[in-house]
């Protein structure tokens, strides 16, 4: 497996789809005057496809790289640096086949923008998540992302209801 950069006319828009499933997610309720936040396990599986295109046009200069097995892209990683805030967000990262994860490519992706990142003299990095994906938190944590903020409603009026929030993460850099 190599990690490179992605050619950006070969890949701009290419579409690639994902799986999440998660037994749990983050439940983030009102209490008082402030939150809860913690782990409770879902009744059913919590899945999600996600069908995206690489390097969409709302990305500000993105950079991206791929991992691939021969010729084949199996993982990605794109982002940018938000220059009103000097902060590099990580757009999307993703190792595509189930059977793929787990096995340090998600890594090798994060070690890679990260070092992209700090080159950039960004302040720190960015990302975002969902409440649903416990093994996408998890990864982040593991690699210092905090949570740094969310939106209850960002995706639907049923986000709470549904366990679909919006969970920002970051680190300083």
């Amino acid at each position: 497996m190599t990690i490179k950069e992605l050619d950006y006319k070969k890949y701009k828009g290419q579409k690639y789809q994902a799986e999440i499933l998660s037994d749990r997610y983050l439940s983030i309720e009102p209490v008082g005057q402030g939150f809860s936040i913690k782990w409770e396990m879902s009744e059913e599986p919590l899945r999600m496809t996600l069908n995206e295109d690489l390097l969409s046009d709302w990305l500000e200069e993105p950079v991206a790289y791929g991992a691939f097995e021969g010729d084949k892209l199996i993982g990605m990683v794109e982002g940018f640096l938000e220059k009103w805030n000097n902060r590099f967000r990580i757009a999307n990262i993703c190792v595509f086949d189930q059977a793929n994860r787990r096995s340090g490519i998600g890594t090798k992706l994060m070690e890679t923008i990260l070092k992209t990142a700090e080159k950039s003299g960004a302040r720190m990095v960015v990302l975002e998540t969902q409440t649903f994906n416990f093994k996408a938190i998890s990864f982040y944590k593991k690699h210092g992302f905090e949570i740094i903020g969310f939106d209850r409603y960002a995706y639907s009026n049923r986000g709470p209801e549904e366990h679909n929030m919006r969970v920002e993460m970051g680190k300083m850099m």
